[in-house]
């Protein structure tokens, strides 16, 4: 019996020091401010071959931006029919995806002239969107990242995100960056490092103040945009109607 005791005293002890492992948390070095559009509701960003491209949502306002980084100017844009909220996009080789928040409808459009050349539907809510060497990556607004065939859109699989024992819940913007997925949180200033084999929280950025809020159009002016630009290096963060896209690095936590 004691013995018995003993273990599962053990045990509770081992699950206590896991759950109380610190997540380190990351600040934030801003290295360059770049122009971005007020008008903009940001809800999907990449950055490729030289350009920022966005995804805006609101019905009546939601569209696919091509934009200069250093002028902020729009080279190319593609207005979403007006019924549609769009959402999280993602590059997949000469094509971009786009899809919308609650119509179950997504494009594929042609990444040069931004012609849709498809459409594809999909159960649940479209938030956020990503990708890595074989799949595509999606957030819901739940704590549940899925990764999809491209070809068909179809979930391969998927992960429950956890900081220690707690899901973390309301994920939208992503982003692939050396090996994780970023994730905005929404209605936080902070960004998730997540695993893409289980889902694990390894590590937090706070990004709070960045922006003041005397510059923030409304309260839900939220962060909510992640690029990286993975030939040079470089991490850019933007929100919704915020005036400026961010070029950041990493401080703090060993990096």
């Amino acid at each position: 019996m004691f013995r018995r005791r003993l273990l599962v005293a053990l045990l509770m002890g081992m699950m206590a020091l896991r759950r109380g492992a610190a997540v380190p948390v990351y600040g934030y070095k801003v290295v360059a401010t770049y122009p971005h559009s007020t008008e903009s509701y940001t809800e999907g960003f990449f950055y490729l071959n030289g350009l920022f491209y966005e995804g805006t949502g609101m019905e009546g306002h939601s569209a696919l931006l091509a934009i200069d980084p250093q002028t902020g100017q729009v080279r190319q844009k593609r207005e979403l029919p007006p019924q549609y909220f769009g959402e999280g996009i993602v590059d997949w080789g000469p094509n971009i995806y786009e899809w919308t928040w609650t119509s179950h409808v997504g494009f594929v459009l042609d990444r040069f002239s931004l012609r849709v050349l498809a459409q594809f539907s999909y159960t649940g809510e479209g938030w956020g969107m990503t990708h890595d060497a074989q799949e595509i990556i999606t957030s819901d607004g739940t704590s549940t990242l899925r990764f999809r065939d491209p070809a068909t859109f179809k979930e391969t699989r998927h992960v429950v995100v956890k900081d220690g024992g707690e899901e973390v819940k309301e994920l939208n913007e992503l982003e692939f960056v050396r090996g994780e997925i970023y994730a905005n949180v929404w209605h936080s200033n902070r960004i998730a490092r997540i695993s893409p084999k289980d889902g694990t929280v390894v590590g937090w950025i706070d990004l709070s103040g960045l922006l003041p809020v005397s510059q923030m159009v409304n309260a839900e002016s939220v962060l909510n945009g992640i690029a990286y630009d993975a030939e040079h290096d470089r991490l850019f963060v933007t929100g919704k109607q915020w005036p400026a896209v961010f070029e950041i690095k990493l401080a703090g936590a060993g990096k």
